[in-house]
């Protein structure tokens, strides 16, 4: 017999009975039946009864067994009884007559239990993740993991993809956030960089004639932490073709997506469609770039009917440049206290507060007012039906700006009794995140978001420039190696009207994918870097490896890359991407397992001519 198992602990059922097995685990729990002792023991596979009693030649031994204990038993192979078989378990049917144990490797004192769903701070889980890591929850997750990432794999080589690796170490990247340095003891006060991404490598395939390009890479990013976002490494899928569109690009990473999503989404719809929305459209109807469609709401600019109104905040502000009013629609949000809610929500968000109208039956105080009559005589009329009831708009704003341009609004807006709108004014890249995080709120209280749906959405046409709001000095906004819509033609007019073949993919209200079909040609690209303020000489020297390669045939090529972590996060149903990655830092970009990061040794800084000045 092996030296530690004959079968795993998810492998016995009622074809076993009988039989001498061997098995090895963790005691996951320990119940004590009057004499009668009942362990479950667990590995990865699975979890198997074991029971113990007096007869049994090591009986002493296994009372002395407690939790994450790891043994190796002997044992006979015995039929449940009918009443006490387990069907939740594939190894419900049976049980396991402990004849023999060794103890493997007795367990201190847990600080966080295995068995059960406690919850725990997030400083205990970190810092004996190992621990943590063999909850089922954790254990799943992990496995799922993997799963997505062989399925991924073999869906790139079923579309004729091979995966290439790219330098772990090498120069550093304009990648939009800070490289990990990594000083070289060969050229002393010189660095490397971690790779943030193997961009200019995969680009640099192109050149040599790879034509499909994948990889499964680790990426380095020393960035402020976020629930959804690690803040040091993470994986994604990345690819590159060449001699390919945008819409190539997408008709070969959805095939991909959907697959996956489909396979282990546990049964909830993946939309089939995922339409494509302008960056300046998702901006304006969602308020962000990687939009929720399973939420219905899409805002809408309404200025025309506060211009000029009764409501003087709105309208005095209409007279600014580059200002405007939006509503947000809430259909079944028409009552006072949700509105209420809604209006402390924008404050607590740090606006004045958010305006609203609400549709409502006309009452009897509004029939009264119009007919010139006392209340209890319109009461009677509107319980007679003498007179009918019909809709009215409440709210300060309704009061405001009177009931012809209320009812304009709710037209616009396809509301009617029961609902509601919000409304935030001013220029919108002041507003537009608070707006679209409302939305959010929104759809999640009214029950308007669906739960059991995958919805993805292609956002395109980002601008490539911005203008700064005090200097106005024109910079990049987005990806800068993005290949403007129109190529140098482009480039001749308001920068602020480049649009770039740069792309993302959301799902869920996540950005899932970016990408973008490149700018190959050098003199589109040192004319894009010159409007923006850097020189042909600064564009060489920061990217001559890749601008020298394009100087000799490049390709028309592009790509995209697509967060592992957060696909994973997404299909396992978690809020926190710390939730699908084995050992993650904290939230300080710790890791307090390994106590990373340390103070180096004297030796190690003497030996790559380094010194550490002390923080004041």
């Amino acid at each position: 017999m092996h030296a530690y198992r004959s079968h795993t602990c998810a492998a016995l059922t009622s074809a076993n009975v009988g039989e001498t097995v061997r098995l090895s685990g963790w005691v996951h729990r320990v119940r004590d039946h009057g004499g009668v002792l009942f362990i479950d023991l667990r590995d990865h596979y699975g979890m198997t009864q074991v029971l113990c009693d007096a007869d049994s030649p090591v009986f002493a031994d296994v009372e002395k067994l407690r939790s994450e204990w790891c043994i190796r038993i002997d044992g006979t192979v015995k039929a449940r009884d009918a009443s006490l078989i387990n069907t939740k378990l594939p190894t419900g049917e049976i049980e396991v007559y402990v004849r023999d144990l060794e103890v493997l490797g007795p367990a201190g004192e847990l600080p966080l239990m295995v068995f059960g769903d406690q919850e725990y701070p997030e400083e205990t889980r970190l810092t004996y993740r190992y621990l943590d890591l063999r909850r089922e929850k954790m254990q799943a997750n992990m496995k799922l993991r993997s799963d997505v990432v062989s399925s991924i794999r073999k869906r790139m080589w079923d579309q004729d993809f091979r995966e290439y690796q790219t330098p772990i170490i090498t120069a550093s990247s304009p990648e939009g956030a800070r490289d990990f340095l990594v000083p070289s003891r060969l050229h002393p006060g010189k660095f490397y960089a971690l790779p943030q991404a193997p961009q200019q490598f995969k680009q640099l395939l192109m050149v040599s004639g790879f034509d499909k390009y994948f990889q499964i890479a680790p990426c380095f990013r020393d960035e402020d932490p976020r629930a959804d976002r690690s803040p040091t490494d993470f994986y994604q899928l990345d690819l590159e073709m060449s001699f390919v569109t945008q819409q190539d690009v997408f008709d070969t990473i959805q095939p991909v997506l959907t697959g996956v999503f489909e396979e282990f989404g546990g049964g909830k719809a993946v939309d089939a469609e995922w339409p494509q929305i302008s960056y300046r459209d998702a901006a304006l109807w969602y308020g962000s770039d990687k939009p929720d469609l399973r939420n219905p709401i899409k805002m809408q600019v309404v200025s025309e009917h506060f211009a000029g109104s009764g409501f003087a905040i709105f309208a005095k502000l209409l007279e600014q440049d580059g200002t405007e009013i939006r509503a947000i629609p809430a259909p079944k949000g028409g009552s006072r206290k949700f509105c209420d809610r809604m209006n402390a929500y924008a404050q607590k968000e740090g606006l004045p507060g958010m305006g609203y109208i609400f549709w409502r039956e006309k009452t009897a105080d509004a029939v009264a007012q119009e007919m010139g009559i006392p209340v209890k005589e319109a009461q009677a009329k509107l319980k007679s039906g003498e007179v009918a009831g019909g809709m009215e708009a409440a709210g300060p704003l309704a009061k405001n700006i009177g009931p012809e341009r209320t009812e304009a609004i709710r037209q616009q807006l396809g509301l009617g009794i029961g609902d509601a709108a919000f409304f935030l004014g001013g220029k919108p890249k002041a507003f537009e995140a608070i707006a679209g995080r409302a939305r959010n709120v929104i759809g999640e209280e009214l029950g308007l978001t669906e739960q059991d749906r995958f919805a993805f959405a292609w956002i395109v046409d980002f601008p490539i420039y911005e203008a700064d709001a005090e200097t106005g000095k024109i910079d990049f906004e987005h990806n800068p190696f993005s290949m403007p819509q129109g190529g140098m033609d482009a480039l001749q007019g308001d920068p602020l009207e480049v649009l770039g073949y740069q792309y993302d993919l959301a799902c869920n209200g996540y950005e899932l994918v970016s990408g973008a079909i490149r700018n190959h040609r050098p003199e589109i690209m040192f004319k894009a870097f010159e409007i923006a303020g850097y020189d042909e000489a600064e564009v060489r020297k920061r990217f001559g490896g890749m601008v020298n390669a394009f100087q000799y045939g490049a390709p028309p090529h592009g790509g995209c890359a697509a967060g592992i972590d957060r696909i994973v996060m997404l299909l396992a149903g978690e809020q926190n991407i710390r939730e699908v990655i084995l050992f993650p830092m904290n939230q300080r970009a710790e890791d307090q397992m390994m106590d990373a990061p340390s103070e180096p040794t004297s030796d190690q800084l003497m030996e790559l001519g380094l010194r550490v000045i002390p923080q004041d």
